[in-house]
């Protein structure tokens, strides 16, 4: 929501409605999260080694078993499986790979179809595997709305839809002006959105890789938990990784660290985490829900830089998140970071601006986490030590979906295989790293800056974003 609307919220909305929330992530709390497995102590061998119990190494490990049954996969995951971002974000899964598609369009034009053809194949197989496997993740098929919150972010959704339709882009989304985004969410600031209708799926994040994980063991992946992987070095034909306890000798190395230093040290400049911050409130009333509307439960977002997305949980709570940014100088990641009081009030402020109609519903949690974000704002990979580790970073927030599609790329590049997949241009190419300190952190304090300037002035980007524009260049999460 763009600050002119923010500013007709009223105070009294929410300094109440924070009193009870408690600063743990909501979908970490559910009873049915399980019994982390044992920490590696002594050695180990295996074909591959996946680093990382996130969704990337998850997917890494159960793909590769499905694709060849005998390979004798370990998976290490240094605190418990979905602990950090897999298990602490809104839950949006998404069939881009590119960050959405006007980031793709404008990077790689020659190959968006392709990309957004293997996207949606990817969320299908996303879809597909959940039911394989039995997975209870509350995984529903309910696309997502972006939505314009000023008049200036309506003329650009439209202008916007009428591109991708010239480009043959806009199979499946439907522009709706106000009374028509309106009738499917009932908010006052709403003035025009975008409805994908196909391309998004709301699930519970949790529950998605705990549901891996146990795929994973059924297949006979070996997973260890509270297993950090400290040292990466070549041992003989393969690779050797220690751990506080042992070490594991692999054939191949795959690597699933996203916002965590990379094993690799060539790869870290590439990325750097931002941190992200979200509200979950109590289950709405029948009456509640029936003042919103929201029959048809999509999730959605909002049109500003600095941007907001919100969806309803199973149980008919809604998560509200984004808007803020926060990089920490030096690029650590710290629990310390993962609550923030002063990001909760704004934020429970722009709740109740956007639906004012809830006034008096009370946040139940409150909590954040870091999200590794690279300067083209989706995935790269690589290789190293002769083509015997791949990895794969640099999500920007919508990992949810697309770590999957990672994950084949990097079995694909282990293999030594040339695929559709390994031939894109996304693939092959990284993008510009970041600088080092001090000119990180300022240059991201300036785009930041600059970037809430732009939502405050109907969108007009300053010499500072029109320059990393024509670079390439940004910062988002």
């Amino acid at each position: 929501m763009a600050p002119s609307a923010m500013s007709r919220g009223r105070d009294t909305n929410w300094t109440k409605s924070l009193s009870e929330a408690q600063p743990v992530p909501y979908w970490l709390e559910d009873p049915g999260k399980p019994r982390p497995e044992p920490a590696l102590t002594g050695a180990e061998t295996c074909d591959l080694l996946v680093v990382g119990g996130g969704y990337s190494g998850l997917w890494t490990a159960l793909i590769a078993k499905e694709r060849e049954p005998q390979r004798d996969v370990v998976l290490l995951e240094g605190r418990e499986v979905g602990w950090a971002a897999s298990g602490r974000n809104g839950g949006f899964c998404a069939a881009s790979l590119t960050h959405g598609l006007a980031n793709g369009l404008a990077r790689w034009p020659e190959e968006i179809h392709t990309l957004r053809e293997l996207g949606e194949r990817n969320l299908d197989e996303i879809e597909a595997a959940i039911a394989r496997h039995g997975i209870d993740c509350d995984f529903e098929r309910t696309g997502e709305i972006d939505v314009a919150t000023e008049t200036y972010q309506a003329w650009h959704l439209r202008d916007w839809y009428e591109e991708i339709a010239r480009e043959g882009l806009a199979d499946g989304i439907e522009f709706l002006d106000a009374d028509a985004v309106r009738e499917q969410v009932n908010s006052p600031t709403f003035q025009a959105g975008l409805y994908d209708r196909r391309g998004v799926a709301m699930l519970h994040p949790a529950k998605l890789a705990w549901g891996l994980k146990r795929a994973c063991l059924k297949l006979g992946v070996r997973v260890h938990e509270h297993t950090p992987a400290l040292t990466l070095k070549p041992y003989g034909a393969g690779m050797t990784v220690r751990t506080p306890y042992g070490q594991v000798r692999a054939r191949r190395v795959a690597l699933g660290t996203n916002v965590f230093p990379s094993l690799v040290r060539r790869a870290r400049s590439y990325t750097v985490p931002v941190y992200d911050y979200a509200l979950m409130t109590e289950p709405l009333t029948a009456g509640q829900l029936a003042s919103v509307g929201w029959q048809n439960r999509q999730g959605l977002g909002d049109s500003a830089n600095q941007f907001h997305y919100f969806r309803l949980s199973a149980d008919n709570r809604v998560l509200w998140g984004g808007y803020d940014a926060i990089y920490p100088y030096g690029g650590r990641v710290r629990a310390e970071y993962d609550d923030r009081p002063e990001t909760y009030a704004k934020l429970a402020g722009h709740f109740f601006t956007c639906f004012p109609q809830l006034e008096g519903v009370r946040f139940t949690h409150a909590w954040g986490g870091a999200i590794d974000t690279c300067s083209r704002f989706s995935a790269f990979f690589g290789t190293a030590h002769q083509g015997k580790v791949a990895y794969a970073a640099g999500y920007t927030g919508l990992g949810v979906g697309a770590t999957r599609f990672g994950a084949e790329v990097m079995l694909d590049l282990l293999a030594g295989e040339t695929t559709e997949r390994t031939s894109l241009a996304m693939v092959r190419k990284k993008p510009l790293p970041f600088p080092p300190e001090p000119f990180a952190w300022t240059g991201i304090a300036l785009t930041k800056w600059s970037l809430a300037r732009a939502d405050a002035h109907a969108g007009r980007r300053n010499l500072w974003l029109r320059t990393m524009d024509r670079l390439g260049l940004g910062f988002d999460s």
